[in-house]
């Protein structure tokens, strides 16, 4: 990398004793209200007239895959007249196919665009030269409780890389900070302190005590304080990673388009060590330009938002995405979870254009290692997304952002009907088993009836619908044979088939286990269970023993029970519900084996064959950071100047009245008080105590002199 700036550095002594951040300039946001119309005095953003064919080619395919597979379905059934489970059963196939046939009919989609498109347009972020831009912006990174060392480390180099373009003073860059941890809060100003000092550029860093809304919370926060005078923000996450040339081409894209208020990027998984997340990061990486073109294709300017790795136009954002609180207790009521969905349409609503780009590159992240991990994190999603319920009746939304909400509602809700149509399925096979079938119905008959289906078109309707879930990836697969430069970066077509032949068996092995957490899921949120705000974990994906078998015991016993009930009915019962049976058997070894870190032979990618520049940058930072963190207290008592910087980044002090008194902060307090050294007192005050004591400019030094 080159120089970063000619500007000298400032000094060490210069920055503790500075507050890093800007002078305010507040933008008002208000709160949200769901029961309010389009903003009227604004005309929305242009719809294409080309969207109405294509949604409706979207919707009619689905329809009409639908129709054909559950009339193939009633063929089967109706042998002997439709029984009342059977009935269900029909419902259910009905429901679950209609649900993979929109998938499909969206994948075919992006297979046309992208067989459409020459393979230099592909990739956008790496081709022409950078366009020019005037507006400012901010790039914000929210962090909660994550590794500060390795979260500066990718911030250093998107800095370094935004530099390289010659656009870097139009960008600030802000690190807000929900951290609750004490620990991680000053490990986290030491590394900021540390990261100012060697780039001499616009960074700033805010700490919120009590993080309240979470995220959204945190965003919104920074808007009604600094908000006024930038153009445009662009969201990250923790793990997010941007190369300067992308961050560039955004900002020019929402510059073009005055009526865009958001403009979504399609980030690729790196950095993946275990099985399961580099199966996460093979299918992402293949897969997932195909389905981002398709979905792009028809959602046009009613497109989502993931959250993290997209520009959003800050007073639109502020005037018309402000979340409501919900109504009710959680998990149901309360502070939305997942607030990007909301957020993209509110701002629909307000006439705001929301685009997504799938084919600009240079967009990152990374993914949880194992599959406990990924489990961990979609429950909080599950919960989020099923909060959505009270969103979807909303004044004034556009239908395809209804439809976006509907979609991540059944994302989770079909989990347990696969689960409930699995278990229908058997119960019927049971029943025809054990129960004494009635051949003459009451009342008067000539003829008997005979409880029975058609077994072989029962297996053509089950192969259909496993090619409607297979065939995107074999039409990924064709478009990467047909371009030879994609073909070497995925280590040749012979090595890439065989990644999608494994990605799939893989992935089928993991798929019953995951129907059974997300049914466990869906079952505790409708039961009132909060999942609360865990810290995601990003470093190997190792499970120890107890916790696999703790994690994994449902999911087995469940496949003990269905291999049984098969069993019980036929070998050949048992043989077809193997796929589903297996990887619940086998539920333990399958975790363990995808948690451990795997071969790069297999499952290759773009990004691992020749990594780009900002990401070599980054990880070459995380690897030469010091990685250690060390309590809060010990490390401040022992950097004057750490301490310095503490200090000055605190808030005011406010005015204390009853019911704003710290309980942590009071018992602190005493035990500080009741200790005869330091060392003592360190020892017996709790996490959420030191964190209080951290928080008050007062005590903090009164503390750490104490001998």
């Amino acid at each position: 990398m080159g120089p970063l700036s000619t500007a000298p550095r400032p000094v060490a002594g210069e920055i503790a004793s500075q507050r890093l951040l800007p002078h305010e300039s507040p933008l008002p946001m208000a709160p949200g209200d769901l029961g309010r119309n389009r903003v009227s005095d604004r005309v929305p953003a242009p719809v294409a007239p080309t969207m109405v064919w294509r949604r409706g080619l979207i919707l009619l395919s689905t329809a009409a895959l639908t129709g054909a597979g559950g009339y193939e379905m009633y063929r089967v059934l109706q042998v002997g007249g439709v029984t009342i489970l059977e009935g269900m059963v029909l419902a259910l196939f009905l429901v679950l196919l209609a649900w993979v046939a929109f998938s499909f009919a969206s994948a075919v989609a992006g297979f046309v665009v992208l067989l459409n498109h020459r393979p230099d347009e592909v990739a956008l972020a790496s081709g022409a030269e950078l366009p020019a831009i005037a507006s400012r912006t901010a790039m914000l990174l929210p962090t909660y409780n994550e590794d500060p060392h390795r979260l500066t480390a990718r911030l250093r180099a998107m800095i370094e890389s935004l530099e390289t373009t010659s656009h870097g003073k139009l960008f600030d860059w802000f690190v807000l900070s929900d951290s609750t941890d004490p620990d991680i809060w000053v490990a986290e100003e030491k590394a900021l302190l540390a990261l100012r000092q060697a780039v001499g550029t616009r960074l700033y860093y805010r700490h919120r005590a009590e993080n309240t809304e979470r995220k959204a919370g945190n965003i919104s926060e920074w808007i009604r304080r600094f908000g006024g005078v930038y153009d445009f923000m662009i969201v990250l996450d923790a793990d997010s990673l941007m190369s300067g040339q992308t961050v560039v081409r955004l900002v020019h894209a929402i510059e073009t388009n005055p009526s865009a208020g958001l403009v979504q990027t399609l980030p690729m998984v790196v950095n993946a060590r275990s099985l399961f997340s580099r199966v996460q990061q093979f299918a992402g990486r293949l897969y997932g330009p195909m389905i981002a073109a398709g979905v792009a294709w028809w959602h046009g300017s009613e497109g989502n938002y993931w959250g993290h790795n997209a520009i959003i136009r800050v007073r639109a954002f502020a005037e018309a995405a402000a979340l409501p609180q919900l109504r009710g207790r959680k998990p149901f009521g309360g502070h939305i979870l997942s607030h990007d969905f909301v957020e993209a349409a509110l701002m629909r609503r307000a006439g705001w254009g929301i685009y997504m780009l799938p084919m600009l590159d240079g967009s990152y992240e990374e993914v949880p290692p194992s599959l406990l991990d990924f489990a961990a994190r979609d429950r909080r999603w599950c919960q989020g997304n099923l909060q959505h319920l009270a969103v979807v009746p909303a004044r004034g939304l556009h239908w395809v952002s209804r439809l976006h909400f509907m979609v991540g509602i059944g994302a989770y809700l079909t989990a347990p009907l696969w689960l409930l149509f699995l278990l229908l399925g058997m119960l019927i096979s049971l029943q025809a088993r054990f129960a004494r079938p009635e051949y003459f119905p009451k009342g008067f008959s000539l003829f008997p009836t005979w409880p029975a289906q058609d077994p072989v078109l029962a297996i053509w309707v089950f192969v259909a619908t496993m090619a409607l879930l297979l065939l995107p990836k074999l039409l990924s697969l064709v478009l990467l044979w047909m371009r030879r430069p994609v073909r070497r970066q995925f280590g040749g077509a012979l090595r890439a088939s065989a990644g999608v032949f494994a990605e799939i068996v893989v992935s089928a092995l993991m798929a019953p286990v995951m129907m059974i957490f997300q049914s466990i899921a869906v079952v505790e949120i409708l039961a009132g269970r909060d999942a609360g705000w865990q810290t995601q974990r990003r470093d190997d994906g190792t499970v120890e023993r107890r916790e696999l078998y703790r994690k994994y015991g449902v999911p087995t016993l469940c496949g003990v029970a269905m291999a049984a009930s098969a069993y019980a009915v036929s070998l050949p019962l048992l043989l077809w519900m193997s796929p589903v049976v297996v990887g619940l058997l086998f539920a333990v070894p399958i975790g363990a084996l995808t948690a451990r870190p795997a071969s790069g032979k297999l499952f290759v990618t773009p990004e691992e064959g020749a990594p780009p520049s900002v990401l070599r940058r980054a990880n070459q930072l995380s690897e030469s950071a010091d990685i250690g963190i060390r309590p809060a207290l010990l490390e401040l008592r022992e950097d004057a100047r750490l301490l310095a910087f503490h200090v000055a980044q605190l808030p005011f002090p406010r005015a204390v009245r009853p019911d704003t008194i710290d309980a942590n902060l009071a018992v602190g307090r005493a035990k500080v008080d009741a200790s005869d050294t330091f060392e003592e007192a360190v020892a017996h005050l709790s996490s959420r105590e030191v964190f209080s004591i951290l928080n008050d400019g007062s005590l903090l030094p009164a503390v750490l002199q104490k001998q």
